[in-house]
């Protein structure tokens, strides 16, 4: 099969005749142009109660995220950084019970403004995306670069974990099915690896043995699921996160040396082994970090 060469010509939008609505509008039609994922738009155009339009605000049902999106064409400027963290912070205040993201779309991002929002992102969980448009033929493609993504540092997971709490609190706290889920996994472990060690704090639930602990829960209110991350370490996860997958487990990498993994009762008929093959050498390597 030959292929055909095409040349694109890198173009602005206003070039063409089109305007900002112009490309909320395709977005609209297929938020995942951006490149942020299979997201949901709450609204467009949302009004603040400062003033001024939320371009987008955009809902990950997945990961509980919310996204501010804010849109220009041509070069980024101060006004657009100052907007779109403004409505960021409005938005994570209004609804603190989701974590949130300032996303910031522009067709250049010069030197100047990059090294601003850099700094920036230290403090403000801002992603930037430049907008590259090439015209072929009588078509426009629109390509959406990640320059900056969410800075983070990797978290001790044991410091974040707020005050111990007792079952109870959970049971309070979370749905039965998600903390079916929980102790179908704690099971799992005490059968066919060793005796298990769990504490129930305020932000999580985590599991050990006579290591350092490996896996940690979030059981959810309404959902038939429950989160969990493991711990697998920097060099064999990318081959755990496929073995999952293959298995039928949605698994995605976080942070430095974390997974995490929204389990149903279905995953752990359906994909027992795969998900015993994670959790065993999880469980192995918190013994030999210890033993380190």
């Amino acid at each position: 099969m030959s292929i055909e060469l095409r040349k694109a010509t890198a173009i602005r939008l206003r070039s063409l005749g089109l305007n900002e609505r112009w490309l909320q509008d395709r977005i609209e039609e297929d938020p995942s142009l951006l490149g942020l994922g299979d997201l949901n738009i709450v609204r467009r155009e949302k009004s603040q109660p400062t003033g001024g339009r939320i371009d987008f605000l955009m809902y990950d049902p997945d990961r509980e995220l919310r996204y501010e999106v804010e849109i220009m064409l041509g070069s980024l400027d101060e006004s657009h950084i100052i907007r779109t963290i403004e409505y960021w912070d409005i938005e994570r205040q209004r609804y603190p019970a989701y974590d949130h993201r300032a996303v910031i779309v522009a067709e250049e991002i010069t030197s100047r403004f990059f090294n601003i929002i850099r700094l920036l992102n230290r403090a403000v969980p801002l992603v930037a995306l430049q907008l590259n448009a090439f015209s072929i033929d009588n078509s426009v493609v629109l390509h959406f670069t990640k320059v900056l993504d969410v800075f983070t540092e990797t978290e001790d997971v044991e410091e974040a974990s707020g005050e111990q709490v007792d079952r109870r609190y959970w049971e309070r706290r979370a749905g039965a099915t998600s903390l079916s889920v929980l102790d179908a996994v704690v099971a799992m472990v005490e059968q066919e690896i060793g005796p298990t060690r769990v504490t129930y704090n305020k932000n999580h639930v985590s599991l050990g043995t006579v290591g350092y602990n490996f896996c940690w829960f979030h059981p959810r209110k309404s959902t038939p699921h429950c989160h969990m991350r493991l711990r697998t370490g920097e060099d064999k996860r990318e081959e755990i996160v496929l073995l999952l997958e293959d298995s039928g487990v949605s698994a995605t990498p976080f942070q430095a040396e974390l997974i995490t993994i929204k389990l149903s009762q279905k995953h752990l008929e359906d994909s027992r082994d795969a998900l015993l093959s994670a959790l065993r050498y999880c469980e192995q390597r918190s013994r030999s970090s210890q033993e380190g």
